[in-house]
């Protein structure tokens, strides 16, 4: 059961050293492009594909903040090639050296290119249940890998957490501090997410999905918990684990929030007129097709992961 999880839970993941670009330009390295989105904040965009349709380990958002004092990571990437581009990215904007590295969650498009950042010698931060997770995942991660990226596999290591957050951390670059939060059992049981003092920037990791179909591996009522508690925050934008920068957050959050409860309600009322999952899979949050990227096969994985748990509500 514990080889099932895991292999679902791959299933599921979906200018000068010293100035900063123009905050409408975007910083292009080769066919890796960065954008800055708010003072000190650069996030790059990774593709909308599916791991059964093009994964090249570059499917998630990967950002940086810089301070006064160095550089905070936001996710590295699915590869070790990945998370090179990214410190070569930085590396272009700020000599500043990179303080932190913090993962938003376990899923391997985002954990990956930690090794990139070795040389650094960084804190590596995440969940208390990160460091476990990644060990228990570390075998079948691994092999998936592998069988996904081939020779771009190489050399891409898990680099476990130095520093966990329990519940609440904050970490201070200087001119700014991030406060970074640990979530309860939602998108994964690994889930952190940040919030910059400057910008008033929420780093929401895996727990929204924007324009791409949201994805759950572990508990759908966790999951739409926390969104509900983003939208009682005060930020100027919302970046997002997967899609867009968005000043309007808010709508964001309810599109997301749409979906999980639809999406609840549906499996809920099947199990109840005794449907097969099978049934339910073509059936549960139909309504959302047109209006999410990857619906179909996001979406039959989802059913697939809450209907066991929710017939034993």
């Amino acid at each position: 059961m514990r080889n099932l999880m895991i292999i679902m839970s791959m299933l599921v993941f979906v200018g000068c050293a010293h100035s900063q670009p123009d905050a409408t330009s975007p910083i292009k390295q080769a066919d890796f492009t960065v954008e800055k989105v708010g003072d000190g904040i650069y996030v790059h965009h990774g593709a909308h594909l599916d791991i059964d349709t093009g994964y090249q380990g570059d499917i998630c958002n990967l950002s940086f903040v810089v301070g006064s004092r160095g550089v905070a990571v936001i996710d590295t990437g699915g590869s070790l090639k990945v998370g090179q581009q990214l410190r070569e990215a930085i590396r272009k904007i700020t000599p500043l050296p990179v303080l932190y590295v913090i993962n938003t969650h376990v899923h391997p498009d985002h954990i990956y290119g930690n090794a990139a950042f070795l040389a650094d010698k960084p804190q590596f931060i995440g969940h208390e249940k990160l460091a476990n997770a990644m060990a228990t995942r570390e075998e079948q991660y691994a092999k998936l890998n592998l069988r996904l990226l081939g020779d771009e596999a190489k050399g891409s290591v898990l680099v476990k957490p130095t520093m966990a957050v329990k519940t609440t951390l904050e970490i201070d670059l200087g001119d700014r501090k991030l406060q970074l939060t640990a979530h309860p059992v939602a998108h994964t049981n690994t889930d952190v997410s940040l919030a910059d003092s400057k910008t008033n920037t929420l780093f929401a990791g895996d727990l929204l999905f924007i324009e791409r179909t949201p994805v759950i591996e572990s508990d759908i009522k966790g999951l739409i918990a926390a969104l509900e508690q983003f939208k009682t925050g005060q930020f100027t934008q919302v970046v997002p684990g997967h899609g867009p920068v968005a000043k309007d957050w808010q709508t964001a959050i309810d599109n997301a929030l749409r979906y999980l409860n639809i999406l609840l309600a549906d499996i809920r009322t099947s199990i109840k007129k005794g449907e097969s999952m099978e049934a339910a899979m073509n059936t549960a949050a139909a309504s959302e097709k047109e209006k999410w990227v990857l619906f179909d096969i996001a979406n039959r994985r989802n059913v697939n992961i809450l209907y066991p748990a929710l017939e034993w509500e």
